[in-house]
C-alpha cells in the first residue's frame, strides 16, 4: 500500500489518530483532503468491478509513464471532453482513475 500510493503515486502519508492504532490503516493527504486506506489481509482475490477512486493530477502523461515504467498495466478509458483519463488497478485489485482538467474546461464554466 505504501509502495504503490506513497512511493509510486507520490501521496504524502499522514499519521492516523492514536485511538486507531490497533487497526492496520494508512492515511494519505490528497490535495486538501485525506484518503484513508485499510489493509485487510485476505486470501480471496479482489473483486474486479467498476467502483473506483479518482485522482485529479496536473500531469497525466507523467503518471501514465511512471505507472507503465513500474509495470502497472494501463486501462484506457472512454474519453470525456476536456478531461483525459486512464485507469489502473492497485496491487490489491482496486480500480484507480487518473484524470486532469484541461484549461479550456475552466474558462468554459
Amino acid at each position: 500500500m505504501r509502495a504503490f500510493y506513497g512511493r509510486l503515486i507520490g501521496l504524502e502519508e499522514k499519521q492516523p489518530p492514536p485511538s486507531l492504532a490497533q487497526f492496520k490503516l494508512v492515511w494519505f493527504i490528497v490535495g486538501e483532503d485525506e484518503m484513508e486506506l485499510h489493509f485487510l489481509p485476505t486470501t480471496d482475490s479482489p473483486a474486479e468491478n467498476d467502483q473506483h477512486i479518482c485522482l485529479m493530477v496536473d500531469d497525466l502523461d507523467a503518471y501514465r509513464h511512471r505507472l507503465s515504467a513500474a509495470g502497472v498495466p494501463i486501462i484506457e478509458a472512454e474519453p470525456i471532453p476536456l478531461r483525459p483519463r486512464f485507469f489502473c488497478r492497485d496491487p490489491f485489485g482496486n480500480l484507480v482513475e487518473f484524470t486532469t482538467l484541461l484549461s479550456e474546461y475552466h474558462s468554459a464554466q
